[in-house]
Parts: structure tokens; sequence; C-alpha cells
């Protein structure tokens, strides 16, 4: 099956090179009215002889014709015999590399964290559409940002889905990684001691005032409550009508804390706000919720830079392995569940809401309208200096993944829906 489809990608590659050739005249020069240097010094010579070698140049003419013509069928219709290697006559080994799709390595090491949101590479392995797109993937859990972006830069990971407020404070210390892609948006919010509920009229942010709250340090979530609270004018501090934040080195360790006598309150990522509603505490807000934070985009695609321009006919496989990971979870729910359970150990029922509930999407699209809007949000918090997020980002991967898949299922309602969300976003 896999041998089939990878030799149906070079097939569909070998195409475009025929299309390649045809329009660039297989193996002739690009530009045609700016000759190469020794191209010149033929033709003066030509000029200069004309009238004895007239004849010997229509005949030169008429190979050099009959040459292009037999090169423009090599190209056309590729065979055993002819254009072995496809640089032959349609250019370098590189470019032949990119259009026949030939991977630049199979290994791929992904790093990912406790949480539902990461569910497009749970399913792509579970299903084998890492298989299918010739990737040998392995998928290991960290538990802060911080180790997926060491992971990216020591060279032991590929692949790192980081929240995207960490994910661009990363980039704007000097860190080289490149946001491709993206893996949920919203999916996040707060959580609060049900004894601070009771006999209160207060709703969402308000519910913190006066209250110890855990957090953690550039994060989404962190960045999300600081702008709720400053729509609301409530300060950060130690006061009765203050919200004093208290942070941690990782969720797993902000949820932890509402066992102690001193923490009230605790920032959740997906599924802790199911799981901790499920253990008795109530929900302050999700972000889904909230206006100011509509279609937030959460944790992206993170590559180390010089690995992802090094090898971008693998990482298109590895987009593609996640974008059919995103077909399959929107047309089945129970093998979605049961994939994510492989990696987050809870209750099928909590998956459930937190996957299929309406309080966030995983979605491979970049987004980088969304990302870049939230760049301007945290920068104006002062979480983070500014600086160019266009040489940071890459939206061509995914677009040429999508493609592609688009070409071999044009009438996809799915996937012309993610062409669709694509050109809207970019």
């Amino acid at each position: 099956m896999v041998i089939l489809m990878r030799k149906n990608r070079i097939y569909a590659g070998l195409l475009a090179v025929s299309l390649l050739c045809s329009l660039t005249a297989c193996g002739t020069q690009s530009e045609a009215n700016e000759p190469e240097p020794a191209a010149q010094a033929q033709v003066s010579e030509a000029d200069n002889s004309a009238a004895d070698d007239a004849g010997a140049d229509d005949a030169g003419a008429d190979d050099a014709d009959e040459a292009n013509a037999e090169d423009k069928n090599c190209c056309d219709e590729p065979k055993d015999d002819c254009c072995a290697d496809v640089a032959d006559c349609c250019g370098d080994a590189a470019d032949a590399a990119a259009l026949t799709g030939e991977l630049e390595k199979t290994s791929f090491e992904i790093g990912h964290l406790n949480s539902t949101a990461h569910l497009l590479v749970f399913v792509a392995k579970e299903e084998g559409y890492f298989e299918e797109e010739g990737l040998d993937a392995t998928l290991t859990l960290f538990s802060s940002a911080g180790e997926l972006a060491t992971g990216l830069e020591s060279g032991k990971l590929d692949v790192a889905l980081i929240g995207s407020v960490p994910s661009l404070t990363f980039q704007s210390q000097g860190h080289d990684l490149t946001i491709f892609g993206g893996a949920m948006t919203n999916g996040h919010g707060y959580v609060i001691k049900k004894e601070f509920t009771e006999g209160t009229d207060a709703k969402g942010v308000e519910l913190l005032k006066g209250r110890n709250v855990a957090s953690v340090k550039n994060s989404v979530q962190d960045a999300e409550l600081q702008i709720l609270l400053k729509n609301a004018d409530i300060a950060i501090g130690e006061g009765e009508d203050e919200v004093n934040i208290v942070y941690f080195d990782s969720q797993k360790d902000a949820y932890a804390a509402l066992a102690n006598s001193t923490i009230d309150a605790a920032s959740v990522y997906s599924p802790y706000a199911s799981l901790a509603e499920s253990q008795g505490y109530e929900i302050v807000y999700r972000c889904s919720e909230e206006e100011a934070l509509e279609n937030q985009p959460c944790c992206r695609q993170v590559a180390f830079t010089e690995n992802l321009n090094s090898a971008p006919n693998a990482f298109v496989a590895f987009e593609r392995a996640l974008i059919k990971a995103y077909k399959f979870s929107q047309e089945n729910e129970e093998g979605t569940i049961k994939d994510v359970k492989a990696y987050i150990d809870i209750e099928e029922d909590l998956i459930r809401t937190e996957v299929y509930g309406g309080y966030g999407t995983s979605n491979p699209d970049p987004d980088k309208q969304g990302t870049a809007a939230l760049k301007d949000s945290i920068v104006a918090l002062g979480y983070t200096e500014d600086y160019d997020i266009d040489s940071k980002y890459n939206t061509d991967v995914y677009s040429k993944a999508l493609d592609s898949i688009l070409a071999e299922n044009p009438d996809d309602p799915i996937y012309k829906g993610l062409k669709e969300h694509f050109d809207q976003y970019e």
C-alpha cells in the first residue's frame, strides 16, 4: 500500500516535470532574451561568417530543434531510457527532488504535550498516515514549551507542537524557530475552587478578584488572562479587587497547585478544564466563550528553521499526514477518541467534551493572520518585544501539502473547506 502510494506520488511529480518542461522549453534557456556569454560569442562568430556558413547554420538549427524536441518529448513522456535523472533535461537535482516528491529524510521525531489539543499527530500515527507518506514517526511527551523548543534546537526533535504565545516569544528572543502549521484553536481557560463561586453574582474573570491564581509564564492561557483583566480594568496584585498571579513551570504543576490551600484558581488547557469540572471545580471561563478571545490560535507546528529549509519534501509529507488526520477527525468521532486516549489517558467522555464539545478545534491550518494579531496583542501587553513575524512564518509547506491532496481528491468537501479557510486567513 505504502509503496503504491509513493509510486503514485512520484508519477504525479513526473507529470509536474512535464508541465514545467513545456513551459521552459525543457533544457533550453528559460530567459531566451538573455543568452549566456558563451552563446553570445557563438552568435558573433556566426555573424562574421554568415555568407559562407549559412547552410551549415541551417543544418545546425535543424539538429538543435530536433534535439530540443527529443528532450521535450522525453520530459513530457518520461521513459526508462531517457531522463532517468530528471535533472538531465529539466533542471538541477534539487529541483528534480522537489518535483518528484523524493523525501530528504524519513525518520521524524515529534514532540507534544499532555493535551487533547495535539490530536492530529495522535490520529496520524495511529491511523497510519505518517507511514502512508513514507515517514517513520515517533511521538514523545514533553512537559513544557521550553523543553520542546530545546528539543528542536538540539536536533532531538523535527517538529514540536508549541503554544502560540511561547512560540512568538521564543522567536522575538532570537531563537531560530519557524511556525509552519497549526494544531488547535482555543481550548483553554481558568477553573476555580467551588467555594469561591457560592453566594456571589460575579461571573467570568470577576470571580478571580482577591484570589491567588496559578498560571504558567509565557503561555497562551496567561496572556489571555491578562487580556481579559486589562479589558475589565482589573489590576494584577494582592489587593481585594486585584488578581494575584502565581507562576508555575508547567500546566500540570499549575493544575496540581489547586490542591494547595494557598491557590484558589488555576489556568487550564485541554483537557484540564473538563478534568477539573469532573473533580468538582468550577469553570471561570473558557476562552472560546470570550468575545475578545474568539478564534484564538493556540498550539502551532514549529520547527528549527534550518531543518525545515533543508528537508521541504519531508515536511510536506508530514503536513499531508496531518491534513488526512483532520479529515478523519471530522468523519470518525469514535475512532478519533480512541486514538487520543492512546496518548492522553483520561475518560473517553472527557475527551469527547474537549474535542467535540465546541470549546476548541484541532486544525492544521497555519492561520498566519490570527497568530500575527496575537503577536501584536502580547507586544502591547509588554509580554515580548516586537519583531518581523514574516521571516519566521512559513505557509508554503501547508499550501503545497493541501494542494497536492486536493489534486488527488478535488471534490472532497473537507479538503475544499480547508482550502477556503487557508485562502481567507493566510
